[in-house]
């Protein structure tokens, strides 16, 4: 039996070659070294800077007038007064951070009372110790409202 040589396997293989190459080289290209979006949270969406002020519910006094003044140094400026107990202001003043969700900051320097706040649009929610949304009848007492 006599082989018989054909080009027509040869030629086919070349022409699915170059298809490939040409698919290859037609692909959208990605660019591995840009950065890739971390969506919208309180940190980058809000403008969260300012001051924001309310009386935040007390165990033994009337209330305690709050105001909190949050700078884009991430500095703070916290001013509490315990009403029915005090006339004068007490300040503390420090740096916060942002948690890693980039929703809440923690006021750093403060570690006998609550230090976090969710940050919402144009108010903050005070939590509690452990960082957790306060629930209840009271919760809606545990915000401060931005001053416009």
């Amino acid at each position: 039996m006599k082989k018989m040589n054909l080009p027509f396997p040869k030629t086919i293989c070349y022409c699915l070659f170059s298809i490939i190459i040409i698919f290859i080289g037609c692909s959208p290209k990605i660019n591995t070294t840009q950065a890739l979006p971390t969506g919208d949270n309180s940190m980058v969406s809000l403008d969260w800077d300012g001051t924001y002020t309310g009386t935040i519910p007390c165990a033994d006094c009337q209330g305690i007038e709050t105001s909190l003044t949050l700078k884009k140094d991430k500095t703070y400026l916290l001013k509490t007064k315990y009403i029915g107990k005090s006339d004068i202001f007490k300040e503390k003043s420090g740096t916060f951070t942002w948690n890693t969700e980039g929703s809440t900051i923690i006021l750093q320097g403060i570690t006998n009372a609550p230090n976090q706040y969710l940050v919402g649009e144009n108010i903050l929610f005070q939590l509690d110790m452990s960082g957790k949304r306060i629930t209840g009848a009271m919760a809606d007492l545990y915000t401060l409202r931005k001053v416009q």
